[in-house]
């Protein structure tokens, strides 16, 4: 019977058919299927979008991903004819914002794809009101993982082996002192423990798949984790943008200002835009710390599950069993995509072969990011966010998360600045 239940797991979970899009993405361009600019540039400007060829590829591209998205939805039951709808409105939604962000007006003031994504899935969310035949394609996480599993492309696992260490070390701090200090503050504002325990585990690891992760491991209340996942998206979106100037008003090294970043944005996606807004080397140190925090994921999950027993947290609720398998359900499987492909391009291809595919690469898991962040505006209103609990759990978050922007600085500055441990090669 488990057996059934892993094959399941396999071929039905989001986190496992993330993996395998990923997978047939990469295995399609090593294999030859290469569009110029994966269907988009801004090297033309506004005009050059609108030229016949370049349409074509992009409507080329989209049909493309849109049916390897629809074969995973497929597995998991859902509508095949309303995703196909939602998708195509989705996609267009996401050119449209990639479009607009090439304005050099706005480009040049740091204006980029994934702020016009998330600023027009907002107007539509909380001004217009989001049709009901869009919904079936709004899939978050699912479109985050995939493009995480792409980005494995770009990060060579040297590079990881060096500075992996020093990520780990900061991501456990993080954790340590944020949830501590997440969770005292909640219970001090009369926020319950089971939505307490939550927002501690979402601020102080990797946000919304922490979320998932802790309200599995406590069996909590549904409600109360779409809260603590739009609190984590609507909060990341300005750090988003105010953490890569932050990096440069302060002074700091592209390496130091990644991996600040990578240990304080809760969502994926954001982590690696703001990083890629300062550079290459920002990128991947944000990444890196990202993937650390991830990593530690199942541990703090199989933790949060054995202090919640202990406590006899959520009497009366189906407290699940601590063992092996709570660790294995938690740990991110895209995670795994991701080591797998910065594996196979870092030792198993020929440097000609990783540089030939790398601006396609980019450039499709840029239009799987667009795709995500139209959808988390589009899942967003604004003014449910203040409302339950009388704001409170909105107030710890935002406090919890200012004191991790300055403990993750500290971090930052003493692993990969220089002052404790030579500065890693990113």
């Amino acid at each position: 019977m488990e057996d059934v239940k892993t094959d399941d797991g396999l071929l039905r979970s989001e986190d496992w058919l993330a993996v395998w899009m990923g997978a047939a993405i990469i295995a399609l361009v090593l294999a030859g299927v290469r569009p110029e600019g994966a269907g988009l540039s801004c090297s033309d400007g506004l005009s050059g979008l609108f030229a016949p060829g370049r349409l074509a590829t992009t409507v080329g591209v989209g049909a493309a991903v849109g049916v390897l998205c629809l074969i995973g939805v497929r597995l998991m039951d859902g509508s095949a004819r309303g995703f196909a709808a939602g998708f195509a409105g989705l996609f267009a939604l996401a050119w449209a914002a990639r479009a607009v962000a090439c304005d050099s007006a706005l480009s040049d003031r740091g204006v980029n794809y994934a702020i016009t994504a998330l600023v027009l899935g907002l107007f539509i969310s909380n001004v217009v009101g989001v049709p009901g035949w869009l919904r079936a394609a709004m899939r978050t996480e699912y479109y985050i993982k995939a493009g995480l599993v792409i980005l494995g492309s770009s990060v060579l696992f040297g590079r990881v082996l060096e500075a992996g260490m020093y990520g780990m070390v900061q991501a456990a701090a993080v954790i340590a002192v944020i949830w501590y200090l997440c969770f005292w503050l909640s219970r001090k504002l009369r926020v319950d423990e089971e939505f307490s325990a939550m927002m501690a585990t979402a601020v102080s690891i990797c946000g919304v798949s922490a979320a998932i992760a802790a309200c599995g491991a406590i069996s909590g209340d549904r409600k109360k984790l779409s809260y603590v996942t739009s609190l984590v998206l609507v909060v990341a979106a300005p750090m988003m943008i105010v953490m890569p100037l932050a990096v440069d008003w302060l002074g700091l090294s592209d390496i130091v200002g990644g991996a600040w970043i990578g240990g304080t944005i809760d969502t994926t996606g954001a982590v690696v835009v703001a990083g890629e807004s300062i550079g290459d080397s920002a990128t991947n140190a944000a990444t890196i710390v990202k993937l650390s925090q991830n990593a530690l994921l199942g541990l703090a999950a199989f933790g949060l599950s054995v202090w919640w027993t202990v406590r006899g947290g959520g009497a009366g609720a189906d407290t699940p069993e601590v063992s092996a398998s709570v660790i294995w359900e938690r740990f991110p499987k895209f995670v795994l995509g991701f080591l797998a492909t910065s594996l196979l391009f870092s030792f198993g291809l020929g440097d000609g072969l990783v540089d030939a595919t790398s601006g396609v690469l980019k450039g499709l898991r840029t239009w799987l990011f667009a795709l995500a962040f139209v959808c988390i505006g589009l899942e967003t209103r604004l003014r449910d966010l203040l409302s339950m609990q009388g704001g409170r759990p909105a107030i710890a978050f935002v406090v919890a998360q200012a004191a991790n922007v300055a403990w993750t600085l500290l971090l930052a500055w003493l692993l990969f600045g220089g002052a404790v441990f030579s500065v890693p090669d990113l």
